[in-house]
């Protein structure tokens, strides 16, 4: 008799992990594909730093209004100097201002650093850079 209880113990685990397993894998998958624009700062910004995320945002909301309502683009600032912001700071290994454009798909992420590209033309040439994170943006979304 206290064989067969702990038979039917063990089985009753392995097949409640077997479900957990399938649980988070379906969870994983069941996130929406999207594309994420993400610009990081922290309290201090410089001109450049502010440039970025005013002409990302305006980028983003002028070719992407129908995508921000259906969720298929999100646009996040991040100030990494709140405990939210310094958690998803050290996720991305970021320790000031950044920006990235971030591919979602079948649950698996595709990162693009453009902090360079923002630094170099966000402020200097702002028409470039909105048109190009809106060509980033867009080649992702594909």
């Amino acid at each position: 008799m206290k064989k067969l209880f702990m038979m039917l113990t063990l089985m009753i685990g392995l097949m409640s992990c077997g479900n957990n397993a399938d649980n988070s894998a379906n969870a994983a998958t069941s996130v929406k594909d999207r594309v994420e624009v993400i610009y990081f700062h922290g309290k201090q910004r410089c001109a450049t730093c502010m440039a970025i995320e005013k002409n990302a945002k305006e980028a983003v909301n002028a070719m992407f209004a129908n995508e921000l309502k259906d969720g298929s683009v999100v646009f996040k600032t991040v100030d990494i100097s709140t405990s939210e912001g310094e958690a998803l700071a050290d996720k991305y290994e970021v320790s000031w201002s950044s920006l990235y454009v971030n591919k979602w798909k079948g649950g698996k992420e595709t990162r693009n650093d453009m902090t360079k590209f923002g630094f170099s033309n966000a402020r200097s040439n702002p028409d470039v850079f909105k048109k190009c994170l809106s060509y980033k943006i867009r080649q992702s979304l594909k």
